[in-house]
């Protein structure tokens, strides 16, 4: 008798394990089209875990066709909107790296740019007034790179003007940053790397708007070290492209800004 009890007991505990370890699936029986459908649903009602779990749960039990590719491309956007970059760049990548004859591919080197050029567009850089050209240069690096990607492989596409434009903005940006960096090492008069920055800006980024500062900049880090042929140099086109130039009257000096006007 006891060893019957003791036998239906572990019968009774398997079972009860059994139905612990597989907890209820409501989209058991569903089919690929109402999976779909109902992650878009969520995707489109700001839910994105529950998007997520969706597109993975799709990709998981369809692996193959056409919902599957567009679950992963699905994938990818809901990341970017839950403001997880990583995550979104790695499903973009996947995207690009299975199926590289996608009709949608230019899409996902377009939401690739976007993550990157949004990357430092924290809460804190909006309340600070922080400007891109005051960023960490890398993600503006990957963002061009990949909107240059779009618009060489695919010049035809509806996401190759906004990429176009937004390239120009990366350039003055990365041209802005140089600036910030010039005018830090001229500060700290580490003149050799402020001329070598300065140099950068009229060298690569000369479309940018910051060719009279960086000139009147070389100017003095120049004469700072000594190099007076080349500070002469730098005056003599500071002078001929910009006669008015208010560095031509004074020598360019670090601004010093008051430290309660920093807020």
């Amino acid at each position: 008798m006891k060893r019957y009890l003791a036998a239906v007991l572990m019968v009774a505990s398997l079972a009860g394990c059994a139905s612990t370890s597989e907890p209820n699936d409501e989209t058991r029986g569903w089919t690929v089209e109402k999976i779909y459908g109902e992650a878009k649903d969520e995707l489109n009602s700001g839910n994105y875990t529950r998007a997520i779990k969706l597109y993975e749960t799709l990709q998981a039990r369809y692996p193959y066709g056409r919902y599957a590719q567009q679950a992963l491309m699905d994938q990818a956007y809901t990341h970017y909107k839950d403001q997880e970059p990583e995550l979104a760049l790695a499903a973009a990548n996947r995207f690009i790296r299975l199926y590289p004859a996608h009709p949608n591919l230019d899409y996902m080197y377009y939401l690739k740019g976007l993550v990157y050029y949004n990357d430092d567009s924290t809460t804190l850089a909006k309340w600070a007034g922080q400007d891109m050209s005051e960023r960490d240069p890398r993600a503006a690096h990957e963002a061009f790179n990949a909107f240059r990607e779009l618009t060489v492989r695919f010049p035809q596409s509806p996401y190759s003007a906004d990429a176009t434009e937004k390239m120009q903005q990366l350039v003055a940006a990365l041209g802005g940053h140089q600036m910030h960096v010039a005018r830090y090492y001229m500060k700290r008069g580490a003149w050799l790397a402020a001329a070598n920055r300065a140099q950068d800006v009229v060298k690569e980024y000369s479309n940018t708007g910051h060719n009279e500062e960086a000139l009147a900049i070389m100017v003095v880090a120049y004469d700072k070290l000594g190099m007076k042929d080349l500070s002469a140099d730098a005056s003599r086109v500071l002078k001929l492209n910009y006669p008015n130039s208010q560095w031509l009257q004074q020598p360019w000096q670090v601004k010093e800004v008051a430290w309660w006007k920093f807020w």
